[in-house]
């Protein structure tokens, strides 16, 4: 179900929306990491930038769309996530939703304790040359603690993320993120966390502190 509805019905049915939302966003993602991997003539470019002015054109006059925040609640704290099953967020989500455009698209399953993220990240998502750049491996690691925090049913913001790299985390290779809970005190819940590449060398560390909040103040408008 796509956790992210449209403001008025739509014609068809909610997977087949999302499905086409899945599909649409998937083939921009590939464009974006072939038009940061490849060279390409100035007629290539200027016809790629008509056409995706025309799709936004196009888009800005449909309806907007809002995140219900009860079903989101429900889809990301109160389902139960047996052992071995993948996780989802919700489908726009900007590291593991594969209805957003400008994702990352990482999958997650359920092992035992730990929330377990497998990913290959793209040309798009390249720092230095031949590595991730690190704000995108932090965000890898901040979103596989969040399925953490689903497993345990306990919604949490994020107060702060420790992250050290101990070798380049290479684009174009399979790599795997795993976290699980460290401790509990009060409101304060520690996450550890561990990425490898294919050769099972760890490429970088990171350890999270999350802020508790009640199921209830979930998705409450920031005060000023």
């Amino acid at each position: 179900m796509d956790l992210l509805q449209e403001t008025q019905p739509s014609a068809g049915s909610g997977a087949a929306a999302t499905s086409d939302r899945i599909h649409a966003a998937t083939a921009l993602r590939t464009l974006a990491h072939a038009f940061v991997a490849h060279r390409a003539p100035s007629s290539l470019l200027r016809s790629i930038a008509d056409a995706a002015s025309g799709f936004t054109s196009a888009l800005l006059t449909e309806p907007g769309r809002t995140r219900p925040v009860d079903e989101l609640k429900r889809g990301l704290f109160e389902t139960d996530v047996p052992d071995g099953h993948g996780i989802d967020h919700f489908p726009d989500c900007v590291v593991s939703g594969l209805a957003n455009p400008m994702g990352i698209a990482i999958r997650v399953r359920r092992e035992g304790e730990e929330a377990v993220a497998s990913v290959v990240l793209g040309p798009a998502f390249e720092g230095a040359p031949g590595r991730a750049h690190g704000g995108i491996v932090a965000a890898v690691f901040d979103d596989t603690m969040g399925f953490v925090l689903s497993m345990l049913k306990q919604p949490a913001f994020t107060g702060q993320l420790t992250v050290t790299y101990r070798a380049p985390t290479p684009v174009g290779e399979a790599l795997e993120f795993r976290a699980r809970l460290v401790s509990s005190e009060g409101r304060k819940l520690v996450i550890g966390a561990e990425a490898t590449s294919t050769s099972d060398v760890v490429v970088a560390e990171a350890t999270g502190l999350f802020i508790a909040i009640p199921a209830e103040r979930f998705g409450e408008a920031r005060k000023a």
